[in-house]
């Protein structure tokens, strides 16, 4: 009796997560249904997510969300933005509000473990920071009892906690909703410093009225690598998301731009880009793609380095070295798993 009980037990349970596995696995197809793709990302900071002077949206999240709609779609319009705050941006995709977020969000164990989420690949890497007046501090330890601005819901609130009690040194967060708040209070004079990742810093620098006032101290206290997340148990969604990011960089690791694409894929006998750019076709069929996304998406938003140059790089407003965020080639940490 208590055999059959179990394996009745065993059979609904099996049903049931068969049925919500299924359900969960249909992301690419409701993209599809529905003709565009919904894209989680960041209520405004230069170079990641900020609206131009015409109201478009510019980026490095902001291409990938295009870039991933020329994958699917091969149409960089088929794309609708939903910016969200650090507090509320995994409750909205957890509820289906958006299918991916590309949204400065770091990769923890417990995030990754506990939110019924997943991240995807990394495609950027940065480190905590702080941002003060010039000629007020060179080094965090001098910041006694400083108030320093902070974003709510991120995990800048428990590194800048953990570091100043570690060297003893007492501080007054103050909390704020969205990057821009903190960055008028910071102007204000109602904090003596911002507290988040370096880039993010360098791009709030960039739209201060006169950025020279500002300097970045070199400390860096954190590891935050930021990737996609989607929600959990969508296998099929996480191969296109996970192969779309590694595309970008394989693409710069065979110096595959968006200027030569067309002719690489014309002329080229490397096996590896062949098939990165669809002359074969088995990269797309396994993702249920055409077969000439990955070169459709390096037409329209350019390789990995060539996204990064125009986003992020020394000559973007933001101006900041690649860094760790280069090639491993080169020295960083950007290593395209091989797609074969």
């Amino acid at each position: 009796m208590l055999g059959r009980i179990l394996s009745a037990a065993a059979l609904v349970a099996g049903a049931l997560f068969g049925g919500a596995q299924a359900q969960a696995q249909q992301t690419l197809e409701a993209v599809k249904a529905r003709g565009q793709l919904v894209c989680g990302i960041h209520t405004g900071v230069a170079g990641f997510a900020l609206p131009d002077s015409r109201g478009t949206w510019q980026g490095m999240d902001v291409d990938l969300c295009r870039g991933l709609a020329v994958a699917i779609f091969n149409d960089a319009s088929k794309v609708r933005f939903m910016p969200l705050s650090s507090s509320t941006r995994f409750t909205a995709l957890g509820a289906g509000e958006v299918d991916v977020l590309f949204r400065t969000s770091t990769q923890t164990m417990l995030r990754d473990v506990t939110l019924g989420l997943r991240h995807v690949t990394t495609y950027f890497y940065d480190g905590h920071g702080f941002m003060v007046r010039a000629g007020t501090a060179t080094r965090v330890a001098e910041m006694r009892d400083a108030t320093v601005c902070l974003i709510q819901g991120t995990t800048n609130e428990q590194v800048t906690a953990d570091y100043f009690r570690s060297i003893n040194v007492p501080f007054r967060p103050v909390l704020f909703e969205r990057t821009d708040q903190a960055q008028a209070a910071l102007i204000a004079g109602r904090c003596d410093s911002f507290g988040t990742d370096a880039s993010q810093l360098a791009g709030v620098r960039s739209s201060m009225p006169t950025p020279a006032e500002w300097t970045i101290l070199p400390e860096r206290f954190s590891k935050e690598p930021y990737g996609a997340y989607i929600r959990r148990d969508d296998p099929q969604w996480f191969d296109v998301v996970r192969w779309y990011t590694s595309a970008l960089i394989e693409a710069e690791e065979q110096g595959v731009t968006a200027a030569n694409a067309e002719a690489q894929r014309a002329s080229s006998t490397n096996p590896n880009t062949r098939r990165l750019l669809g002359v074969t076709p088995e990269l797309g069929e396994a993702l249920k793609l055409d077969r000439a996304w990955a070169f459709n998406v390096v037409r329209a938003i350019g390789n990995y380095g060539e996204l990064y140059n125009r986003t992020m790089g020394p000559q973007s407003p933001v101006g900041l070295p690649r860094g760790p965020n280069e090639l491993w080639t080169n020295g960083g940490l950007m290593y395209a798993l091989p797609l074969r």
